[in-house]
């Protein structure tokens, strides 16, 4: 029996991906990269936007087509599913389970040999207005720290070199630890156990909530040797009327306080954000408040995304009346701001020496990151080194350009 997964949304779903993949195969099935040669096909979705829901809908006639040539074929469909897709989806798919598997016990099926998503927790309680995750995964719950430490201890032991920690909002993590009742675990505290691991690696996180990022976890990130000095932060709108309707909780100067801060303690970090654009009821004045925001903040990359209205979620009941022709506008003009922002940021890396860890090696260039989050691509010239995916590697950067760097090897 073969299966084969189709994943869409975010790194969690991902993970939860790579952890279904391994109770299939305890079950016996043997993973395809041919949906049309498997005998189950699990589609891991996300409600989350529209678009990734109607691709879903749109490739029904193809599964249709997969079940007259294998009558046993079985399609599962799971993940973020809220309950306005589940009542569409169950009358196509012949199950759909939106339980999740974070606290499975089998050991996840790794799609990476050296880098591996680790969730440390699942869930959000914020309810921001546009948001549909308290719906589909519900309410916060984190892993024992114990369980993570255990399984971030086996990736190292198997020379994983980048463990990078999931959460919907990783800074509201506290659990127990070391099975003391009275002693709990939080963010800052898991941080420094995962960070005190022996063994030559890197920490990264996704992603942090900025009414929760504190003074304490920013000196923590700072003072840790292997947490890498790159943090996302949603800002999500520049106005604080917006922010308001969005349920964010805090204000944009709040946030702009926060990476005064943050570049106070970590000189060398990159900042990402996400931003909606076209908000109902965001006028002119409002989104270039949030253009202001991003000159001033100088973000490395922005994840911008068109407002689309989700049934189940508050602003779902508010007229979604910034037309789509406006918020591509709108997008284009961010981008803009953007692209000046990334090339400013990334031309402070010429003529420096930098680790980077090697991601892909095909017939012309080598790609890495950098421990800040930053691309680089290497010319072909350095293959005789004998260099491999998963090694770090010193490299000198030669080139910025907006979106990554260019650089040659130095060792």
């Amino acid at each position: 029996m073969k299966y084969h997964i189709k994943t869409y949304g975010c790194q969690m779903n991902y993970s939860d991906s790579e952890r279904i993949a391994s109770v299939l195969e305890l079950a016996g099935y043997k993973k395809t990269a041919q949906e049309s040669d498997a005998d189950l096909i699990v589609i891991n979705m996300c409600s989350v936007r529209k678009s990734a829901v109607d691709r879903i809908a749109g490739n029904f006639k193809k599964y249709k087509q997969y079940k007259k040539i294998n009558p046993n074929l079985k399609i599962v469909l799971t993940g973020c599913v809220l309950e306005s897709d589940r009542e569409r989806f169950e009358k196509l798919f012949d199950v759909v389970e939106t339980r999740h598997c974070l606290v499975s016990t089998a050991k996840p099926h790794y799609q990476n040999k050296f880098s591996a998503y680790v969730p440390i927790m699942t869930g959000c309680n914020n309810f921001c207005s546009y948001c549909v995750v308290p719906y589909t995964r519900g309410r916060e719950k984190s892993r024992p720290a114990e369980e993570i430490i255990g399984e971030i201890t086996g990736l190292v032991d198997n020379k994983y070199k980048e463990i990078i920690l999931l959460g919907q909002n990783v800074n509201s993590y506290k659990s127990k630890v070391h099975k003391v009742e009275s002693q709990k675990c939080d963010f800052p505290k898991l941080l420094k156990l995962i960070n005190n691991i022996p063994g030559n690696f890197w920490i990264r996180f996704l992603t942090s909530h900025p009414k929760d990022m504190t003074e304490e976890l920013i000196k923590i990130i700072a003072r840790c040797e292997k947490i890498t000095p790159h943090i996302h932060l949603a800002l999500q709108s520049g106005d604080d009327e917006i922010l308001k309707k969005m349920n964010r909780k805090y204000t944009a100067e709040h946030f702009l306080d926060l990476v005064k801060l943050i570049r106070k303690y970590i000189p060398d970090v990159t900042i990402t954000t996400d931003i909606i654009v076209g908000f109902p009821d965001e006028t002119e004045r409002q989104f270039q408040r949030t253009a202001e925001v991003m000159r001033e903040a100088k973000f490395d990359m922005v994840y911008i995304n068109k407002y689309s209205p989700r049934a189940g979620t508050a602003s779902y009941k508010m007229k979604d009346d910034v037309s789509w022709e406006e918020k591509k506008r709108r997008e284009k003009i961010l981008t803009e701001i953007l692209k000046k922002t990334a090339l400013e940021n990334n031309r402070k890396y010429v003529g420096k020496i930098v680790e980077v860890l090697v991601e892909k090696i095909d017939g012309s260039f080598i790609y890495g990151k950098t421990r800040s989050f930053k691309n680089v691509k290497m010319g072909i010239k350095n293959r005789e080194l004998g260099i491999k995916k998963g090694e770090f590697l010193e490299v000198k950067i030669t080139k910025a350009k907006f979106w990554n760097l260019e650089g040659e090897v130095v060792k």
